[in-house]
């Protein structure tokens, strides 16, 4: 179809992949419930035409898990948006931290790859505290031990991002303020609700938008 002269083309769709664990994939809500989802719509509803995410998550995994997945995935950048939010599941199973530094650095790099080498393109959330949870006291986890294993799981992804300029954005603060509430829970106590996605969503709009924002202003 031809269009008329003084008509302008659309706009490009911005593509967005997303990659991670349970909290990525919804565990336990529907799909227009993940954080991404939301994320993607709430930037629509700001003027940025972001696609729905290519979601690469399975409830369970670690980071080398995760590794497998995006090989096995093989997702074709560039992408203008990848978030990653990895790291809970290393924590739950006791896995060594200087084990996850080397697989987060081996994920950030493969994150910015498929940002088509941008950094700031790519945007990291840190690890939600469960230890709040009803389900971790169910099985008497103690919270201050998750809270301290969890805080230096995230001390080491923070010191990653700033060493590559990928921003990072900590929504573990939000995860412990409300994150024993049954409203900011599914059903199996344990994974967040939709709501408590909504809280997350807030927290990282502002940095996706200046990612995204700042990157069409900088190409050519």
């Amino acid at each position: 179809m031809t269009l008329p002269d003084n008509a302008l083309p659309p706009p490009p769709v911005l593509r967005y992949l997303a990659l991670g664990d349970s909290y990525t994939i919804g565990e336990g809500v529907t799909g227009s419930g993940r954080w991404p989802v939301q994320l993607a719509s709430a930037l629509r509803n700001r003027g940025i035409g972001l696609a729905d995410p290519q979601i690469i998550a399975t409830t369970g995994w670690t980071t080398d898990e995760l590794l497998a997945g995006i090989e096995a995935g093989a997702p074709q950048g560039p992408f203008d948006l990848v978030s990653l939010l990895i790291g809970v599941n290393n924590q739950y199973r006791g896995r060594a931290l200087d084990d996850y530094r080397e697989q987060f650095e081996l994920l950030l790099q493969r994150a910015i790859a498929l940002a088509g080498g941008n950094p700031r393109r790519v945007l990291v959330l840190s690890i939600p505290d469960w230890g709040v949870t009803p389900f971790a006291a169910a099985q008497a986890r103690a919270a201050a031990t998750i809270a301290s294993e969890l805080d230096a799981f995230n001390a080491t992804a923070r010191a990653c991002c700033e060493q590559r300029h990928v921003a990072f954005v900590d929504i573990t603060g939000i995860s412990r303020d409300r994150g024993s509430e049954a409203e900011m829970l599914v059903e199996d106590g344990l994974h967040p609700s939709a709501a408590m996605y909504a809280r997350w969503t807030r927290a990282a709009l502002a940095p996706a938008r200046h990612l995204l924002t700042a990157a069409a202003t900088a190409a050519p």
